[in-house]
């Protein structure tokens, strides 16, 4: 099949793809179109069918569909205007090919986490760790194959995992550099910080938020599991349990970013600078790769706050 992140604009587009979402919208004019959200395991694009003709079958989100149209560009990203679609029939497509998906090995990734849980000495935060780790194979498959989030960064099958090991691994840079860190705390709530997530975000292919996602939160859902955790643990130190939940409940850093507490310890304040920067390189990784070759300016960006470019290749 081709692929989203195949296409280039002016060429013609044909295939079958996941609708993930589907909004009728109208026009200044009033009148009446469909903007979509088109997916495959290569992403995301922006899909639209101007004109609702014979040639326009029913379907709806999460449906898949045959489109067909051209590919043209808004805003510095690719749009595909659809003249004519329906649904694909069993058969016609393979569901694998819809599912974004880390192009890392899963594997390799889990063995490195486990390398870190390991490598924690304090015995309490150890204990934690292995509570999920290791003994908890319903979490383990879950935080394997679960995405960071619904479309922001790491957006896709195994994004969880990558997300948290670049975390890790620049958590642990720090505290090579930084003595005063508590290394062990650090690398624990690195390994944690986004474990709500699961609970948070459905699976694929449907990958948005759950009713728990929207009324609680994965900061709130991941800082209530560590206290329901070290509930568990005899003799847990209430003030290590408290540091651990207070990594947790700030890792975005500000109270406007979601974070119910803003870093008042100097772990929080590292776990929050690499959650931050693995956020955000991802997020400008997966926009300019979203951009193929376009190396012009993509326009302004609301994460960013800036007009963004990639870097010339001179």
């Amino acid at each position: 099949m081709y692929y989203l992140n195949d296409y280039q604009e002016g060429q013609k587009f044909v295939g079958t793809y996941l609708c993930k979402q589907k909004q009728v919208l109208k026009t200044k004019a009033g009148k009446t179109y469909y903007s979509l959200t088109l997916q495959d395991k290569t992403g995301t694009a922006d899909g639209k069918i101007w004109e609702l003709n014979n040639g326009i079958d029913d379907f709806d989100s999460m449906d898949f569909i045959h489109c067909e149209g051209m590919v043209t560009s808004f805003q510095g990203n690719l749009q595909m205007n659809i003249s004519r679609v329906r649904k694909s029939q069993p058969g016609e497509y393979d569901p694998a090919d819809y599912i974004p998906s880390t192009n890392k090995d899963i594997d390799d990734m889990y063995k490195q986490v486990l390398a870190y849980v390991t490598s924690v000495k304090n015995r309490y935060l150890r204990q934690i760790l292995d509570m999920y780790f290791v003994e908890n194979k319903e979490f383990v498959d879950a935080f394997k194959k679960h995405s960071a989030a619904k479309s922001v960064h790491h957006g896709f099958l195994g994004g969880l995992l990558e997300h948290t090991l670049a975390v890790t691994n620049m958590c642990q840079y720090f505290a090579d550099h930084y003595p005063m860190l508590n290394r062990d705390l650090l690398i624990t709530a690195a390994l944690f910080h986004d474990m709500g997530k699961i609970q948070e975000i459905s699976d694929f292919p449907v990958n948005d938020y759950t009713d728990d996602g929207q009324l609680l939160g994965h900061i709130y859902i991941g800082a209530k599991a560590m206290e329901d955790a070290a509930a568990k643990i005899p003799g847990f130190p209430a003030k290590l349990k408290n540091e651990l939940v207070h990594c947790i409940l700030s890792h975005h850093g500000k109270l406007e970013f979601g974070s119910p507490k803003v870093p008042a310890i100097m772990e929080a304040m590292a776990l929050h600078m690499a959650d931050n920067a693995d956020a955000k390189l991802q997020t400008m990784t997966e926009l300019f790769t979203k951009a193929g070759d376009n190396m012009d300016w993509l326009g302004y960006n609301r994460m960013f706050e800036s007009n963004l470019r990639r870097t010339s290749l001179d």
